[in-house]
């Protein structure tokens, strides 16, 4: 059977795919990111789905991209910020690695940036990001197998965490 060496979750800023990059280098495997899947198979960028689709569309794209990942990708995953509100994702999660991205709201800020394209932050964008996390984060914890502080840290650093941690 197929399954992800890692799956990456957390909130926009995280550090998703800049760790996952890096921890797919580490492994010598592939990174695979559910968004750029999403995008592929709309063909649009995420911010387009939302515009002419509803954030209800998008959702149920993500929860096939998630679904197929998680079945047929050996590599790393990483899931877009939003993907564990699905209970439906939440359970496919249950017995694979999910490496929890930690970060704070003063550091998602400074990462992700004010001018942001992402569409859950474009009004008030500090506001949006206090209650994604506020909303994301009993979620992030309980669905997390590996929690991993990003707060201040070089990726190199998180990655050697991780796959020290690795089953």
């Amino acid at each position: 059977m197929t399954r992800p060496k890692a799956v990456l979750i957390g909130a926009p800023g995280s550090g998703k795919t800049t760790i996952g990059a890096a921890l797919a280098r580490r492994l010598g495997v592939a990174l695979r990111d559910t968004d750029a899947d999403i995008e592929a198979a709309a063909g649009k960028p995420i911010s387009d789905i939302f515009i002419d689709d509803g954030e209800e569309r998008f959702r149920e794209l993500e929860r096939e991209a998630v679904a197929a990942a998680l079945a047929g990708h050996d590599g790393v995953l990483a899931l877009g910020g939003g993907a564990v509100l699905a209970p439906a994702t939440q359970d496919l999660l249950a017995g694979h690695t999910v490496v929890y991205l930690k970060v704070g709201l003063s550091e998602a800020i400074k990462r992700v940036g004010l001018a942001s394209a992402r569409p859950l932050l474009v009004l008030n964008p500090r506001s949006q990001m206090r209650r994604l996390l506020e909303e994301r984060l009993p979620i992030y914890e309980r669905v997390g197998t590996l929690h991993v502080d990003t707060d201040g840290r070089e990726p190199a650093e998180i990655v050697d965490e991780i796959v020290k941690e690795l089953p």
